[in-house]
């Protein structure tokens, strides 16, 4: 998918087991001594009471909020069905949370995709399935929606792509700026969207009811 997503391997899905085995491609005792670490060097006594098992539980909310890093996203686009079908297929509203790798801190919202197909389709929950794999990394909510629209491009050889992603930062809501309520939006066009004012303004209307 160009440079927008690197290419990962598929991997088991992470479990309740704190232990690597569990994570494949985690190194959970490391995460641990890094959470474990932070906590002292904040000034808190991580070997009291409340904070005993809190590095486990950070290691294994990070192997779960990063286990996008060990899939394949394109997988899911993988089943295709040939369809005579040539008008806009559009899902909306398919949240999501991912993590700003400035601050290392959540993102959420909803992405909608909409395509034109070429003589294939896909099953709808498969879109929502990419935007949980590729949600699932450190990232820019900008990044993000280039690698779903570039991957729709690839892997179905559509006419046309539309995404449109709207996310609440905490790294601007809870810290910096303090400004809760905001939201970033971020749009992808391919093709016939891109090229096309009409079919631009189309998908944006079905989107926003406008």
């Amino acid at each position: 998918m160009k440079d927008h997503l690197q290419e990962y391997p598929e991997s088991a899905c992470c479990g309740g087991d704190e232990s690597s085995a569990a994570y494949p491609g985690v190194d959970m005792p490391r995460l641990q001594s890094a959470v474990r670490e932070m906590l002292a060097a904040v000034g808190e006594d991580p070997d009291r009471e409340g904070l005993l098992e809190t590095p486990a539980r950070v290691a294994r909310m990070y192997a779960e909020m990063f286990s996008g890093l060990r899939e394949n996203p394109r997988v899911h686009l993988e089943k295709f069905f040939t369809e005579k079908y040539d008008e806009m297929v559009l899902v909306k509203d398919i949240g999501f949370t991912s993590m700003c790798e400035h601050h290392l801190l959540p993102f959420s919202g909803k992405a909608h995709i909409g395509y034109l197909p070429n003589g294939r389709v896909v099953g709808l929950s498969k879109l929502a399935r990419v935007v949980d794999s590729v949600a699932r990394r450190p990232q820019v909510q900008e990044r993000m929606t280039e690698a779903i629209a570039d991957m729709l491009v690839d892997e179905l050889n559509v006419k046309g792509v539309a995404v449109v992603i709207e996310a609440s930062h905490s790294c601007m809501t809870i810290r910096g700026v303090k400004k809760p309520g905001s939201m970033a939006v971020t749009s992808a066009m391919k093709g016939v969207f891109r090229s096309n004012v009409s079919s631009r303004a189309e998908v944006m209307t079905l989107i926003y009811g406008k």
